[in-house]
């Protein structure tokens, strides 16, 4: 594969490390036809935006404490993610006042959303805001906070700024986990701060997430079970889960997945 270029590259490198775990300087040099040098400046760069570490002779997955980094995590799950978001998207309308949250779900929904009129969108999640501000028929408005490179989002307490403008007709929010008796929670306390202040300003509420999630470890709930309209997730969520949460009166929507992508 010589001559590729240094992005491309880079982007197959991470793809052989999500479904690898590892990779090796000597493996990519063969891959990709080109030097340890290159190989080792390209394991530097992606170290640097947290996207890998570092071993002798290669490198493993990156394992943070916000579950790795943000381009890290759009290529887990990627078909799931992107049936769940087309699920969403059918909850809003033309004109509506929305919140996205800062998750890779969301920025599928975003995609999905491009082409809706009169939308306004409340989020924190910079990569969204980015996609969203290029059509001219949608208004992005983010809030302001300390910018969180790996989750590519804005957080920090920004007080109740919107509780003053109106409400917003619906909320979409990923997740770490969650727990009927505790409902959708977070690990970050940074993250968790601001997602309470966005679910407190939308008059439904959408969890998403895809079946990974179910049984995860995670700290800080914020959104209260009695106070969610739906989940939306994928087949592979069991029937006792979806059994549990309409018990308690939260709607569970799963949809088909179809098509490729890691997962």
């Amino acid at each position: 594969m010589p001559g590729i270029a240094e992005h491309e590259r880079q982007q197959q490198l991470l793809r052989l490390l999500d479904g690898e775990g590892r990779v090796s300087v000597s493996d990519l040099m063969e891959r990709f036809g080109v030097s340890a040098v290159t190989v080792r400046k390209d394991l530097e760069a992606l170290e640097r935006r947290r996207l890998l570490r570092r071993v002798r002779g290669g490198a493993v997955r990156h394992e943070g404490a916000d579950e790795g980094a943000f381009e890290m995590r759009l290529r887990h799950s990627v078909a799931a993610k992107q049936a769940i978001a087309r699920a969403a998207a059918a909850y809003v309308k033309d004109g509506d006042a929305i919140c996205l949250d800062c998750s890779t779900t969301c920025y599928y929904l975003a995609l999905e959303l491009r082409a809706r009129r009169g939308l306004v969108v409340v989020t924190n999640g910079l990569r969204a805001a980015d996609l969203l501000s290029e059509s001219d028929s949608i208004t992005v408005v983010v809030l302001g906070g300390t910018v969180r490179r790996s989750s590519q989002s804005l957080v920090g307490d920004f007080g109740d700024v919107l509780s003053s403008r109106g409400r917003l007709s619906v909320g979409f929010f990923g997740l770490r986990s969650l727990r009927p008796e505790h409902g959708l929670m977070e690990l970050s306390l940074e993250e968790t701060t601001v997602k309470r202040r966005l679910a407190a300003a939308c008059d439904s509420i959408y969890g998403l997430f895809d079946s990974s999630k179910l049984g995860r470890f995670a700290l800080h709930p914020f959104v209260a079970t009695d106070h969610l309209t739906g989940l939306i997730t994928d087949e592979g969520t069991p029937d006792d889960v979806v059994e549990e949460w309409s018990g308690r009166g939260v709607k569970v929507e799963r949809v088909r997945v179809t098509g490729g992508g890691p997962a």
